[in-house]
This record gives structure tokens, sequence and C-alpha cells, in this order.
């Protein structure tokens, strides 16, 4: 009587096991799914992120590049400043000598020109006024001061301060008749404007010819 009663509870249990394999089937594909969508959940964030870091890089790179893009300006002006200081600071003591080359050309202008038979005194005093005032001009230039004659040309109110008008043939209007003393440069900086006359609007002459 015992052996039946454990004969027939075998079935029992194997039916029970039998019946329980649907769920657990249904239960692995619900743990499947539910580790794909976190996967995908995964993925998903992964991607932000580099979405998010590439956008922060972009934006960094940006800015390193303004940055290096000011610094060069400011190099550059800053290399700029330092020529202008440099050719430019001695514009006050240059002014001070071009009005001794000016002054030296007014002693060489008084001297009577050169005639058959003069003094020799006056032949030598000339010759050692003009080895000055050329020694002295060359020294200027290796130092950019450089002289300019504006006479018969046009009048350019940047370079040239009209101390008179005249009325000739031999100039059309608005030209430099006569120049009492020359424009002097730094570099190209105006250093001293010449003092000129000018043509009127009555002069009838024609623009001299370029050499």
């Amino acid at each position: 009587m015992t052996e039946q009663t454990s004969h027939t509870e075998t079935p029992q249990t194997d039916a029970t096991q039998h019946t329980a394999q649907p769920h657990d089937a249904a239960s692995q594909a619900e743990h499947h799914e539910g580790h794909a969508e976190d996967e995908q959940a995964t993925a998903g964030g992964a991607e932000e992120r580099i979405a998010a870091l590439e956008e922060k890089l972009s934006e960094m790179e940006d800015r390193w590049k303004r940055s290096e893009a000011d610094n060069q300006n400011l190099r550059a002006r800053h290399k700029r400043e330092l020529e202008d200081t440099r050719h430019y600071a001695v514009q006050k003591f240059a002014r001070d000598v071009v009005e001794a080359a000016d002054n030296l050309r007014r002693g060489l202008s008084a001297l009577p020109h050169y005639k058959e038979g003069e003094d020799a005194l006056i032949t030598e005093m000339r010759k050692g006024f003009e080895g000055t005032e050329r020694s002295f001009l060359s020294i200027l230039e290796r130092h950019g001061i450089t002289r300019l004659d504006p006479t018969h040309k046009p009048f350019d109110a940047n370079l040239h301060q009209a101390m008179q008008e005249q009325e000739v043939d031999h100039l059309p209007p608005n030209h430099v008749v006569q120049a009492w003393s020359p424009t002097w440069m730094l570099k190209d900086r105006l250093l001293k404007p010449a003092m000129v006359v000018v043509s009127n609007a009555s002069s009838t002459g024609q623009p001299p010819k370029e050499d």
C-alpha cells in the first residue's frame, strides 16, 4: 500500500514540472527583452555622451582658433608700435637737424655765383660749404631724412605751405613757382613742409614734362 502511494505521487511531480515550463520560457523571454532594452539604453547614452564631447571639443577648438588669431593680431600690432617708436623717436631732434641744413643752404645761396677771376677765398669758401652740405645730406639720408625740391611740382597741401600766389605764363594754376625752402621727410612722415610760391588761377602755362 505504501509503495503504490509513492508510485502515484511521482507522475504528479513530473506533471507539475512539465506544466511550469511555459512560465519559465516567458520569464526568460522577458529577461532577454529587458537585457536588450538595457543594452539599447546604454548604447543610446554612450552616443549622447560622445555627441556632447564632440560638441564641447568643437567649441574648445573654435575658442583656441579665436585666441590664436587675437594673439597674432596683438603681436603684429606690438611689432608695428615698436617699429614706429624706433623710426620716429628722433622726430623732434630731426626737425632741429633739418633747420641747421636749411641754414647751411641759405648761407650757400648768399654767396655770389661763381665767375671767372673771382677771389680765391670766395671760391674755396663755396667749395667748403658745398662739401659740408653734401656730407651732411648723406648722413641725414642714411638715417631716413630726405630733402625734396617741390619747384614746378603740383601744389600739395600735405607737403607744402603756400606763402604767396603769383600769376605766371610757364606753369598752370596751382603749381609751385618757387620754393623758399624744401620739403623734409623722415621715412614716410612729414618733418617740415616746404615754403612755396604758388601759381594762381590766372596762370596760363602748361604742366611741366616729367623727367
